[in-house]
This record gives structure tokens, C-alpha cells and sequence, in this order.
């Protein structure tokens, strides 16, 4: 039994790789366009991978991967037993999960108010108006906020004609995080949009002239046809978010945080910069982003579960 079961998975192996020979011969130019990727991924992020092996190690530059010290688990007990740890874990979190709140919804509710517009030439209008912001490179994005944000900026305007003192917002712990959250929306919201209005516009018409015919409404059109058909993109885009929330991008955290905001605005991404960058201790970022990246795989792996579970869709 045990010879006739290796036969056969020698003799699928041996199918596979033919079928593939041919398959790869018959699309040689469709292949060939794909290469690029592949060697992308393969040099930029499986490669890399043996990289992680400095997270166990004193990595010094000069001696390289395999005559550096061995210190095992040094790096990650150094990290959480740092004041800094608890401290920039939660404003991490705390970032994420408020993009959540009030970033996820954002371009849902955008693509379903595009989506009711009548108007055709109004929607590529206002399609294209909510796009550019996306575009806008982040140093200028950020070199806009700091100016707006200054006592004489125009934020400061709106706010003291409403009764406010002026003051450098930028400079005010509280205020970073919902700066941060809502300049994000605002800049991506319209990109994130896209995904949405496509799903949106490969929804049967015959659905909503049916729904007409039985006396529904715009708002229970949105609610019993728009949203269900929703359902399964949003779903893979919010696993994918959950994914990532443990991890913030530090550009824009660096560009916008000063010492006045530290305690509300760092986060891991800021920190494994500050200590392994700027202070040239490797193996220390190594280990803190190795600890971010099994979380965030423990997180996106439990979210795929439950949603399989709850709304029966998932990433796999």
C-alpha cells in the first residue's frame, strides 16, 4: 500500500509539472509579464525573511549574520520590560482601532452616496475631486497640517470664531491622535472608494427594477440589495484591516510628532525607528517588529475564523 500511495503522489507530482511546462509554453508572454512580480517578492520579501534571524542575535554589521553573538530571546525581554513598551503598544492600538471606528465606514458610506448620484458627469466630478487627495505626496500632506495647525493657521480661524483661544494644535498630546485619524480619512477616503463603486457597479439593474416594481424605496434598495451585495468585499477588506493593527506607518508619525506629544503620539513604528535606526541597534527593531508581525498574523487569523463563522466569508 504504502509503495502504490508513493506512485501516485510521484505520478501527480510528475502530471503537475508537465501540465505546467505546457501551460507556462502555450502563455509564454502572459508569464513573462508576471516574472517581474514574482522576482519582486521573491528578492524584497521572502528573501529578507533570513534577515530575522539578527532578533536572536547581537548583530553587529562588521562580524554579519553568522559571527555575530548569539542572545536569544535578550531583545524582546529588553523590550518589554521598558517603560516605553505598555506605552507606545496602546497608542498603536489606540490609532487603529479609532481608523477603524471612523476610517472603515468612510469609504463605504462614500461609494453608496456616489453610487445613488444620478448625475453621471457630476459622479466622475466628484469621483476624480475625492481621488486627488490621495495623491498629494505625505511630506507636503503633513507640511500643510503643521501650517494649518499653527495659532495663526486656518484651523485656528474656524475654531476662534466659534469662541476657542488659538493655540498650536499640533502642541496639544489629546488632540494628535483625532489630527491623525481624521487627515487620514481625509486623504485616502476616495481612494478607498474604488474597491466599493466596483462591486457596486457589477450589481444586476434588474435587482433594483424588480424592488421599484414591489414599491421599495431608495433607502430599502440600500438596505435589502446595495449593502448584502457589500457584504462579502467588506468583509475581506475589514480582515485585511484587522490585520494591520498592531502596525501604523511612522512617517507620518514622525513628520507630525514633537517631544510636547510624545506620550500620545509614539508608537511601535516610531520607537523601533528611534532605537534601531537612529541608534543603530538592529537586532532590538528586528525583535520589536518580529513581535508585531506574529500578533498582527494571530489577529488576522482569528478575524478570518470568526467571519468565516458569523457571515460565512473569508480570505481562505
Amino acid at each position: 500500500m504504502e509503495t502504490e500511495k508513493k506512485v501516485t503522489v510521484i505520478s501527480r507530482c510528475t502530471s503537475f509539472g508537465s501540465r505546467l511546462l505546457k501551460d507556462v509554453k502555450k502563455n509564454k508572454w502572459v508569464y513573462s509579464m508576471i516574472t517581474p512580480v514574482f522576482l519582486y517578492y521573491v528578492v524584497f520579501c521572502y528573501i529578507p525573511l533570513f534577515g530575522l534571524i539578527i532578533a536572536f542575535q547581537d548583530y553587529s554589521p562588521a562580524k554579519g549574520f553568522f559571527k555575530s553573538e548569539w542572545v536569544g530571546f535578550k531583545h524582546f525581554i529588553d523590550f518589554f520590560s521598558s517603560r516605553n513598551s505598555l506605552g507606545v503598544i496602546w497608542n498603536t492600538i489606540s490609532i487603529n482601532i479609532l481608523q477603524i471606528i471612523f476610517g472603515f465606514p468612510a469609504p463605504i458610506i462614500l461609494a453608496l452616496l456616489i453610487n445613488e448620484v444620478e448625475n453621471r458627469m457630476f459622479k466622475k466630478v466628484f469621483q476624480t475631486i475625492s481621488y486627488m487627495p490621495y495623491f498629494i505626496p505625505l511630506v507636503v500632506m503633513c507640511g500643510l497640517i503643521t501650517m494649518f495647525s499653527r495659532s495663526t493657521g486656518i484651523f485656528n480661524d474656524i475654531l476662534a470664531l466659534i469662541g476657542f483661544e488659538r493655540n498650536n494644535l499640533l502642541m496639544i498630546p489629546e488632540l494628535f491622535k483625532p489630527i491623525y485619524v481624521s487627515t487620514n480619512i481625509y486623504q485616502e477616503v476616495g481612494w478607498g472608494t474604488i474597491v466599493y463603486l466596483a462591486t457596486l457597479s457589477a450589481i444586476d439593474p434588474n435587482l433594483y427594477e424588480a424592488a421599484s416594481i414591489d414599491g421599495c424605496g431608495r433607502f430599502r434598495k440600500i438596505i435589502h440589495i446595495t449593502i448584502p451585495s457589500l457584504v462579502p468585499v467588506i468583509t475581506v477588506m475589514f480582515i485585511m484591516t484587522m490585520g494591520r493593527i498592531m502596525s501604523s506607518g511612522f512617517e507620518k508619525i514622525i513628520l507630525l510628532y514633537n517631544p510636547m506629544t510624545l506620550s500620545k503620539a509614539d508608537v511601535i513604528a516610531s520607537y523601533v525607528y528611534r532605537r534601531g535606526l537612529q541608534e543603530m541597534n538592529f537586532s532590538f527593531g528586528t525583535a520589536v517588529d518580529l513581535f508585531t508581525a506574529i500578533i498582527n498574523l494571530i489577529i488576522l487569523v482569528c478575524a478570518n475564523a470568526l467571519s468565516r463563522r458569523l457571515v460565512s466569508e473569508s480570505l481562505w
